[in-house]
């Protein structure tokens, strides 16, 4: 009829606005700020003189700042030993309460995500008392056994025991999603493999690991993610053990210094950026190489 909107004009102006309370919010929350952190990254504080333009002067020095470097080593070992643990641990978890032979399986569910809904402030002080020589849990454990057996508060251990509070606030999360992939396998499927033969250990292998593929690595990315933001177990443990914990022991930690103590915030801005950079290049590889699996 004359007069009449055509129909696929109306679908499209019905779907912008779906869509628009989303773009609104992802202009002001992540492009304006990663636009102006991209701007303040081209100029340089400096007390005399005021702030000036630099150009790509601060990217030249974050690449050969060995701060930043040590910082990135730093979260690269924990990413490479902890992040593998933390997803076979889960995985293992998600398995077992899917298996249908646990016993409480309720109760197992919901007593491994139970760390994740803890603050983690709250998480890394409870650890961060427990981990004491003197008064807390490792305290108990090497008086019992007559000898020095933890020692989390060493500069050998210190990254190991970040690396244990990190895994027990994230095994439940990673384990809900795997354990919500292996729950979208179809009982028929089971019931199948079991007609044909197949015992616990084959249908593990054959049905329910690629059954996880697309969520383990949705998890592996959301770990790779975390891991280069590593920030509040650090700080928090730093103000009880400074002498273990530099200004730069993490990028994040020496990007939130250079701001608030060092008044850099262009050259901590440029950090984040290379940081971000990093981070997106390694999570698009491991995104990349799972997609091909899973093809």
């Amino acid at each position: 009829m004359p007069g009449r909107r055509p129909p696929s004009r109306r679908v499209s102006a019905a779907g912008w606005s779906f869509v628009s309370p989303f773009l609104v919010v992802f202009a002001l929350m992540i492009v304006t700020p990663l636009a102006y952190s991209m701007y303040l990254s081209l100029f340089r504080n400096q007390l005399m003189g005021g702030t000036t333009f630099a150009g790509f002067a601060n990217y030249v020095t974050a690449l050969t700042d060995p701060k930043l470097w040590d910082g990135a080593g730093r979260v690269g070992l924990f990413l490479v030993v902890q992040v593998p643990i933390m997803l076979l641990l889960a995985l293992v978890a998600a398995l077992a309460i899917d298996s249908g032979r646990l016993h409480g399986r309720s109760f197992f569910r919901v007593a491994l995500f139970l760390p994740y809904a803890v603050p983690g402030v709250v998480a890394v002080l409870m650890w961060g008392y427990m981990y004491d020589d003197r008064l807390g849990l490792t305290a108990t454990v090497n008086d019992l056994v007559g000898f020095a057996l933890l020692d989390p508060y060493t500069k050998r251990w210190i990254l190991t025991a970040i690396g244990n509070i990190v895994t027990w606030e994230f095994v439940g999360y990673n384990m809900l999603i795997l354990y919500s992939a292996l729950k979208t396998v179809p009982h028929e499927v089971y019931e199948a493999a079991a007609i044909d033969g197949a015992g616990q250990f084959r249908i593990v292998r054959s049905i329910k690991l690629p059954a996880v593929r697309g969520a383990l690595v949705i998890a592996t990315i959301f770990s790779i993610l975390g891991s280069f933001q590593l920030f509040n177990e650090p700080n928090i443990l730093k103000e009880i053990q400074p002498a273990l914990i530099s200004s730069y022991y993490t990028p994040n930690i020496y990007a939130y210094n250079l701001t608030f103590a060092g008044n850099q915030v262009s050259y901590a801005a440029t950090v984040a950026i290379v940081m971000g950079l990093v981070t997106a290049v390694i999570a698009y590889v491991v995104q990349l190489r799972g997609t091909r699996r899973e093809a």
